[in-house]
């Protein structure tokens, strides 16, 4: 397609020698189109940050090619780095200036004309609501505003391509979810971006598409929708009293759902969970049968299948974290 910002094929990486050698990424493909979010999700050690690293040519891969903008990320390295901007897992501040003070030095940096730096950095300040404290040093910042300004600092130049990885990692909730709404005004001025995370969450918020990495290939991509419809369909999960109340359900609901058997168990025994199409008029049925069983839950819930379920599903195992890549590099 025309409107392909970002492609990579064939990726592979490595870090070591010998007995020491790790195999990070191993053909790895993917793009990015043009005003999308693409979401690369993975635990630690899956190849998220090596990935980024490369299409930001901070790392030359051992074998594969990549381009962003047409520009392939070895040839044309110093012509790729005017049309991206990337906002590692670290913020790349000076915790002695100001908040001023440092927008200003990257503007001036990134040869933004004189007369329009002023004007330029007032703009990104007051986009990330740090006009108020834009004269206090940086170090007296909190975390989410740091992270912020960080965000502030790689679009001075107004990239084609904004990378973040991991930006919200240490956050807590609120700020976390203050910058995910900064995210999506970024985008909706016209930027692409490309987003690492072990977040499901953050996935399943922001990107228009999720590539879910593992063992340095991307195992699974498409939209959050399409990738839980994989999955199957949502569950009832009934919890009960005991193993035995747990096997008089099983029974009374035997090709109760769809294409449900008699439904699976926990390792305790005393969880149930049966396919529903998540109608109301199927979860009353079920309940309906249990009661018939002459069995009382402690509770039950309507469950959705979730982006872990995805990743479990494909790879044998959850989004968790690993041994991280950072290591071996």
């Amino acid at each position: 397609m025309n409107d392909v910002v970002v492609r990579a094929e064939g990726l592979c990486k490595a870090y070591g020698r010998g007995a020491r050698r790790v195999e990070v990424l191993d053909g790895l493909d993917l793009t990015l189109h043009q005003g999308e979010v693409l979401a690369l999700l993975g635990p630690n050690g899956a190849g998220k940050t090596t990935t980024v690293k490369i299409l930001s040519t901070l790392l030359t891969p051992d074998a594969g090619t990549a381009t962003v903008a047409g520009l392939d990320v070895v040839r044309d390295a110093a012509r790729v780095r005017r049309v991206v901007s990337l906002t590692g897992q670290q913020v790349a501040l000076d915790l002695k200036q100001t908040g001023l003070e440092n927008l200003t030095m990257i503007a001036r940096l990134a040869r933004t004309p004189r007369r329009e730096v002023r004007a330029r950095v007032a703009e990104l300040l007051d986009g990330v609501g740090l006009t108020d404290v834009a004269g206090r040093r940086v170090t007296t910042y909190s975390g989410g505003m740091r992270r912020r300004l960080d965000l502030a600092a790689g679009l001075v130049a107004r990239p084609r391509v904004l990378f973040l990885d991991e930006p919200t990692t240490g956050l807590d909730p609120r700020s976390r979810r203050a910058l995910w709404d900064l995210v999506r005004d970024v985008v909706a001025g016209g930027t692409s971006l490309f987003l690492t995370t072990q977040y499901l969450e953050e996935a399943d918020e922001l990107a228009d598409r999720i590539a879910l990495i593992d063992g340095g290939r991307v195992a699974a991509e498409g939209t959050a929708d399409a990738l839980k419809r994989q999955v199957g369909q949502a569950r009832v999960e009934l919890d009960l009293p005991d193993a035995a109340a747990a096997i008089r359900v099983r029974t009374a609901l035997a090709g109760s759902g769809p294409g449900s058997g008699s439904g699976s168990g926990s390792d305790d025994g005393a969880l149930v969970a049966v396919p529903t199409d998540g109608s109301v008029a199927h979860v009353r049925e079920l309940l309906a049968r249990v009661e018939a069983a002459g069995v009382v839950p402690t509770s039950w819930r309507l469950r959705e299948p979730t982006l872990d379920d995805v990743f479990l599903t494909l790879t044998g195992h959850a989004a968790a974290t690993t041994p991280t890549e950072e290591k071996a590099a």
